[in-house]
């Protein structure tokens, strides 16, 4: 016998992908059952061809799942259902919407391959192949920061185009953070918050080093030295301009925690985000003061803060949109009317801002619940991807991708239920809008990037030269160590 025949080879780790695949079928089971039981409600009978747009649904998740197999095999399993799960439950909500504006007698009749619901199907697909592309194109997130300056500047001129294009061409609803074209809408800051998170994980990786020196101890929190808050300033400074300007509370929200968020990652000093909340809470109520007596630009946000304050003693009916939709969730209580057996078309802009309260009315508290668990879990996942990933870049990068989805769904489900203003940002993945559908996608397809090269063997991930990564800015080289860590699996 050879003095190697005992023994074995290691055993090949495990992709999940099967896992994966079970999952996603469970997912399509939930939207079968759900799109016969709301054809049964809004029909008054479960039509022959209910199953139509569910079998879309499940080709398009069913080509993402075999690419996830090919180009990013040991990704975590749970990410792509989850999204799956919600993206299918919008779809079949705004084709509820399509026969709740048809009349009774012809709802029967009503093609799956029209109205609201098809297109959100096929923006699904496009934002599906989009996520799928950008895994084929990006197979090392490291990749990504050797253009972070250049990133990063196309992230603030998307961010500023609507503030400078006249109302017409970008206010709708009184925020402005569209382009408007004929026949065509987009919203630019969608993309903007991918392209600043790779700046930001890029900087800080950088700069974590100066940011975590501590200047003063009070009451056992170590702050920083007054001369390191200059970035945190000037992002300040920046989501302001949006909230002022583009007259949205979300996305001024949005900007400016992700930096606060994942400067806190990368120093571990809560002092920063001590420093954020009173920064963001300090320039809110100043621009709340400001449009009570200048009003000008602040007039906005000051209008907005009163109908939030009292929307049911708004004499000028600014809080009917907000009344709605808090009548809507008491509407629903625990269980819900049943899917198609609501009246979600009574809350204004319900296929978009205000989805989720439609959905509240026939899903009910319960279902609200679990679907907010989901998007916990996505969140979740998506963080222990970061914790994974061996390089410092992935982990800052992976981190932020995952608070910008759990902030944009606080964002929206507190200003339906009067937690906060009212914004102008749509729920991810079940909002109907293709800007938000498409880059929540490449915010999903750069997560199961990250996780896959987190959860790969030691050894087994695509090899990238870090050792000098210049910024599209001339910025100097840079060099990303790996950190071992132990891999949960």
């Amino acid at each position: 016998m050879g003095g190697g025949a005992g023994i074995s080879a290691p055993a090949r780790p495990r992709t999940r992908r099967n896992a994966e695949l079970g999952l996603l079928l469970f997912v399509i089971g939930i939207l079968t059952v759900y799109a016969a039981a709301m054809e049964g409600n809004a029909v008054g009978s479960v039509t022959p061809d209910f199953w139509v747009q569910t079998a879309c649904v499940a080709a398009i998740f069913g080509v993402a799942h075999i690419a996830v197999r090919f180009l990013a095999p040991y990704a975590d399993p749970v990410i792509l259902p989850g999204v799956a799960l919600i993206n299918g439950l919008g779809v079949a909500f705004l084709r509820r919407l399509d026969l709740a504006n048809t009349k009774a007698a012809q709802r029967a009749d009503l093609s799956v391959f029209t109205g609201d619901g098809f297109r959100q199907l096929g923006w699904t697909a496009i934002a599906v192949f989009g996520a799928i592309a950008l895994m084929f194109i990006v197979r090392d997130h490291r990749s990504l920061s050797r253009y972070a300056y250049t990133l990063g500047l196309t992230g603030i001129v998307l961010v500023l185009i609507p503030a400078v294009l006249p109302a017409r061409f970008s206010a709708i609803n009184g925020a402005k953070l569209w382009i408007i074209l004929p026949g065509f809408t987009i919203q630019p800051g969608e993309f903007a918050k991918i392209c600043l998170l790779v700046f930001f994980a890029y900087y800080l990786v950088r700069k974590r080093e100066v940011l975590s020196l501590a200047s003063k101890r009070f009451l056992g929190i170590d702050f920083p030295r007054g001369r390191d808050l200059g970035p945190v300033l000037l992002v300040w400074l920046l989501s302001l301009m949006v909230l002022v300007f583009e007259k949205d509370l979300g996305t001024s929200l949005m900007y400016f925690g992700l930096f606060v968020v994942t400067l806190y990652v990368a120093t571990e000093r809560v002092s920063w985000l001590i420093i954020g909340m009173g920064l963001f809470l300090g320039g809110a109520f100043l621009a709340y003061f400001l449009g009570k007596t200048v009003g000008g630009p602040f007039l906005n946000f000051s209008e907005r803060a009163t109908t939030w304050l009292d929307p049911f003693g708004d004499a000028n009916d600014k809080g009917y949109q907000l009344v709605q939709s808090l009548l809507g969730l008491g509407t629903g209580g625990l269980t819900g009317t049943g899917p198609g057996a609501g009246q979600p078309t009574k809350v204004p802009e319900v296929r978009t801002d205000f989805i989720f309260s439609g959905m509240g009315e026939e899903i009910g508290l319960f279902g609200l619940t679990a679907l907010l668990v989901v998007y916990l879990l996505l969140v979740e996942r998506g963080l222990r991807s970061a914790i994974n990933v061996r390089d410092s870049f992935g982990k800052l990068f992976a981190g932020g991708l995952a608070f910008t989805l759990g902030l944009q769904v606080f964002v929206i489900v507190g200003g339906i239920s009067q937690l906060i203003p009212l914004t102008g940002q749509t729920t991810p993945f079940l909002s109907a809008g293709g800007s938000s559908l498409v880059a929540n996608w490449l915010l999903i397809g750069l997560l199961l990037r990250i996780s896959d090269a987190g959860r790969r063997p030691a050894g087994g991930s695509p090899s990238i030269g870090l050792g000098g990564i210049a910024g599209g800015g001339g910025g100097a080289p840079v060099q990303i160590k790996e950190m071992p860590t132990e891999v949960v699996r």
